[in-house]
């Protein structure tokens, strides 16, 4: 499949709520939430405002001109937040594009620019239960930490 990986454009951070919501974890046999949930705070800081900070980074994917999936980053006080200086990471795909490798070269793209803007290390939160975490390994993350739910993990960069 053919797809490009390119910086968000200013007009589709709205599209940020959309991928907000596919990147909740529904396990099997479970019911997707309403998606008002995306408006509950913990949820909001991942793209209030999103633009309006200097650590906002965001990429999309794009097949055939439609944008399929998104990974951002801010320094946030969110579920896999370790320190003041580490960008917290979001991603989703919609589902009918998972699976493919594309998480993991979005993944990737968004850790070489963190990288290139002299950041140490990125984390992320994730449900024990999502099968995503190997991506995250994959992609250099490591778990660091973890509750009954979720683990906390840092890609050192």
């Amino acid at each position: 499949m053919n797809y490009t990986i390119r910086e968000i454009k200013e007009t589709e951070y709205p599209l940020l709520n959309d991928f907000l919501y596919e990147a909740i974890f529904i396990p099997n046999g479970m019911e997707a939430p309403p998606r008002s949930i995306i408006n509950s705070p913990e949820l909001q800081v991942y793209v209030s405002d999103f633009g309006a900070q200097k650590h906002d980074r965001a990429l999309v994917t794009e097949v055939n001109g439609t944008v399929i999936g998104a990974v951002w980053v801010r320094i946030m006080d969110d579920y896999g937040h370790v320190d003041d200086d580490t960008p917290s990471f979001a991603i989703s795909l919609y589902k009918n594009y998972r699976g493919q490798g594309i998480g993991t070269a979005m993944m990737r793209k968004m850790l070489s620019i963190l990288k290139d803007c002299g950041y140490k290390q990125a984390s992320l939160a994730v449900q024990k239960a999502n099968y995503a975490v190997k991506m995250y390994q994959k992609a250099g993350f490591e778990i660091v930490g973890e509750n009954e739910e979720e683990y906390i993990m840092i890609n050192h960069l």
